[in-house]
């Protein structure tokens, strides 16, 4: 970065940050290869939209318009951003000091009480996520040209200055891509690996092909499951759009209520949220809602990425025999499919997908721990972790229930 004069600055609202700059950013981390000059205009001209959408400007400010984050949340957006000195914002990355550990989906809690009990304090600690998602996506986000490998690495450094200015016991960065996590690591953050469930799409033309890939009795399974789910004269709407009228929130956010007050004591999200996201990014909200008698009874919220369908949020006031597989992920195949997307992410955890035909896959966190001693501890535990984490993905990938013969001919 000798060569270019940068500032570092933190910013305590999105609303301080211009759109179009954040998202030409986000877009051309969509992957973190070196994007040629020549192809920046075709990044800005599509608005820099991002393939992965919890990353884009409309998403995160939605959060803090809506008081899902910030106040008293536990949630307070300090976003690091590297500008020119004329104010030219070449990166980025989406931040929280947090006063806890919830809503993270990668689970440091024994940390904090390990080193509590020694008399630490572990909060605040400064998180780079997408709040409430576990969704991997770039999280060191660099404008496209030939200087963003080195705003990635300002970004990476800043980030442990921060944390030891600010007297912060640690900096986490969860559900990174692989190569962000490559770069962390060599900087000294600890890693951290888990898994979680993902449909391949093999470029099918229906849910039939699909069913055609994988054994006799899981095919059944399947096909039972979906008949049953469906039984009760349960209709099935994809929602997207201009079908997102705030009707259809009520009813979606009831199920969103129900279910997050059963897993969480309280909901994550508030209402004002959906409202938000759907007037903002409408075209990459997919609502899965399951109608009965005439009335909304549950439903699953997706977002759609330009290769991906990411589901995220189910609820429900009845509850039927499979309507859960059904319209989080069967739907999801077959929209997937329609739509020619290159694959499915079901959200965290799960073994039960595997059995319908979503497969294990790798997720990265990094972790740069002030303390010595804590890290150190952290560091031998993760070794272990990341060792079991490979073993069980690998047993796991040997019980998929594709078809022995389709595998033996790979």
């Amino acid at each position: 970065m000798a060569d270019l004069d940068i500032r570092i600055r933190l910013a305590k609202s999105l609303a301080d940050v211009p759109a179009a700059a954040w998202d030409a950013c986000a877009a051309g981390s969509s992957t973190v290869k070196p994007m040629h000059e020549d192809n920046l205009s075709s990044v800005l001209s599509t608005g820099g939209q991002a393939d992965n959408p919890f990353v884009s400007h409309a998403f995160l400010y939605s959060l803090e318009a809506s008081h899902s984050v910030g106040g008293r949340t536990g949630w307070q957006p300090r976003h690091l951003l590297v500008e020119q000195a004329d104010g030219t914002l070449l990166g980025c990355a989406p931040c929280y000091v947090k006063s806890h550990s919830q809503g993270e989906y990668v689970f440091d809690q024994g940390w904090a009480e390990a080193f509590e009990r020694a008399g630490g304090d572990y909060y605040p600690k400064l998180q780079v996520s997408v709040p409430f998602t576990p969704v991997t996506g770039p999280r060191l986000l660099a404008r496209p040209g030939p200087q963003a490998e080195a705003v990635r690495g300002a970004l990476a450094d800043a980030l442990m200055e921060i944390t030891n200015a600010s007297e912060l016991s640690s900096a986490h960065v969860t559900f990174l891509p692989e190569s962000e996590w490559d770069l962390l690591g060599k900087r000294g953050f600890l890693q951290r690996t888990d898994q979680q469930f993902h449909w391949q799409n093999a470029g099918y033309a229906t849910f039939e092909d699909f069913l055609g890939q994988l054994s006799s009795r899981k095919r059944k399974t399947i096909r039972r499951e979906r008949k049953e789910a469906l039984s009760p004269g349960i209709e099935i709407a994809w929602l997207t759009g201009s079908d997102l009228t705030e009707e259809v929130w009520d009813a979606f956010f009831a199920f969103y209520v129900d279910t997050g007050s059963r897993k969480w004591g309280r909901p994550y999200l508030t209402r004002e949220f959906f409202s938000l996201i759907g007037q903002t990014m409408p075209d990459r909200v997919l609502l899965v809602m399951a109608k009965r008698a005439g009335r909304w009874i549950a439903g699953a919220i997706n977002f759609i990425g330009t290769e991906a369908l990411y589901g995220r949020n189910w609820g429900a006031v009845e509850h039927h025999p499979f309507l859960h597989f059904e319209v989080c992920y069967y739907q999801a195949i077959d929209y997937a499919i329609a739509h020619k997307l290159k694959r499915v992410e079901a959200g965290a955890q799960g073994e039960h997908k595997l059995a319908r035909g979503y497969l294990p896959h790798t997720t990265y966190s990094a972790h740069f721990i002030a303390n010595a001693g804590l890290r150190r501890a952290v560091a031998d535990y993760l070794a272990r972790e990341r060792a079991y984490v490979e073993a069980a993905g690998e047993e796991l990938a040997a019980a998929a229930p594709f078809r022995k013969d389709l595998i033996e001919q790979e």
